[in-house]
């Protein structure tokens, strides 16, 4: 078996959410335990930070692997999707996993999976499972996929969990409300675990309270208590103090991600290290963690720029609240003309995300190359009834060069509304 065969199998045998939507989703751990038994429960092998939440959780478990790795950590970071290659959600030390550990771990277990049924997201996270515990990693960042009560990842006993924020996504799983979303999220509190809360929001700070004095968890709101000043620029968080309750926790330090909706993330990041204490993670590799993380965990997607001169900018925010951060910096980077290459998901409410599209910029409408791509000549109608003009186009990448010829030297091409689109350009 070759490694694009086993990609095969593993995207047309298994039932794929990225791809197929709601067919893939599976309300239950059932699976999941049943294969980690399978596999001696390696999740019980090795310690481990859960990062869960709506928008951000990406951005925060790059940055506290890129940490433990500067603490000198063995460190195993689980995220998805992934945007370029499969191996990208598995790695240690920010090394992805080798294609013959994903070759040798689907072959041996063809008659599992026939068995089991599980879906590609279940197959994967026992993939990380067992390669963490295999390669013995002193620490594992693990991302929840979706919700949390009932992700396939909520079977690790951490250290801390963390939840970034609540916004709507995946209502038609979650739920409808955001005291019914954070109730899911917050089901990845586990009894006597500290929480991090990233952002305090009225509608679901009772929530995440309740749920901790059940299960007798300290929880820490990060933004009440973590505040950054000396930034001469929002836009980028370079040479900021961090203080915690009025006193100074961290002097000077650096972040190399762009865009102000980071300070959300870093604030939750440097309280998530306070909790965990400095016994166990020096201020020293907090500071290196956060300057190096794009370097030492290869995050993409957040803000990216893609080259200059043109400026062309890719983003994965994709929900309502991502594409809110999305517009807010767009108006904060200058630029004369706006290019905004389109492509969304076709399981999404678009009308929330389109109405709070900039009217003033010409669009290139196109569709992903995955199942769940919105049809871009239906998106091109739909963004009409909000005042959004454009043309149609092939694919991403033709819709992408097509800006770029397009955009004078002092316009912005800003390449988003999925993490599928980001993906065919990064």
């Amino acid at each position: 078996m070759t490694y694009s065969q086993c990609l095969e199998y593993l995207y047309t045998k298994l039932p794929v959410y990225q791809r197929i939507g709601a067919a893939a989703y599976k309300a239950n751990l059932e699976n999941i335990v049943k294969l980690l038994a399978h596999f001696g429960n390696p999740h019980q092998e090795f310690k481990s930070v859960h990062v869960g939440g709506t928008n951000g959780k990406g951005s925060i478990s790059h940055h506290l692997a890129s940490i433990f790795q500067e603490a000198g950590y063995k460190t195993g970071l689980y995220t998805s999707p992934h945007l370029k290659d499969f191996r990208e959600r598995i790695r240690i030390n920010g090394e992805m996993i080798s294609k013959k550990q994903v070759i040798d771990f689907t072959k041996s277990n063809l008659s599992l999976f026939e068995e089991v049924k599980p879906s590609f997201f279940e197959m994967t996270v026992a993939l990380a499972f067992q390669y963490f515990a295999r390669e013995k990693v002193d620490i594992a960042v693990v991302e929840v996929g979706m919700g949390g009560r009932l992700d396939s990842t909520n079977v690790i006993q951490p250290l801390l969990s963390v939840i970034s924020n609540i916004s709507y996504d995946h209502v038609q799983f979650l739920g409808n409300t955001l005291k019914d979303i954070a109730i899911e999220k917050g089901g990845i509190i586990k009894e006597k675990t500290p929480v991090v809360i990233g952002e305090t929001q009225s509608e679901t700070e009772s929530i995440f309270t309740e749920i901790a004095l059940q299960k007798q968890s300290p929880i820490f709101f990060a933004d009440k208590h973590i505040h950054l000043t000396g930034m001469e620029d929002k836009n980028r968080l370079e040479n900021f103090d961090v203080f915690i309750d009025n006193k100074l926790l961290y002097r000077s330090l650096i972040s190399t991600l762009q865009g102000f909706y980071q300070e959300k993330n870093i604030k939750t990041i440097l309280a998530a290290c306070y909790v965990l204490g400095e016994k166990f993670i020096p201020k020293s590799a907090i500071k290196r963690g956060i300057k190096n993380c794009v370097t030492n965990t290869h995050l993409m997607g957040r803000w990216q720029t893609l080259q200059t001169n043109p400026l062309c900018i890719a983003d994965t925010g994709h929900n309502e609240a991502g594409i809110e951060f999305v517009c807010r910096q767009l108006t904060q980077t200058p630029h004369n003309q706006l290019h905004f290459v389109l492509s969304m998901v076709n399981d999404k409410d678009i009308a929330k995300i389109l109405k709070l599209l900039p009217k003033d910029a010409v669009y290139y409408f196109c569709k992903a190359v995955i199942p769940r791509g919105l049809d871009a000549t239906l998106l091109q109608k739909s963004a009409q009834v909000f005042g959004l003009q454009g043309k149609v186009y092939a694919s991403v990448k033709i819709a992408y060069q097509a800006a770029k010829r397009t955009a004078k030297l002092q316009d912005l091409v800003f390449v988003g509304g999925s993490t599928f689109t980001v993906a065919e350009v990064v």
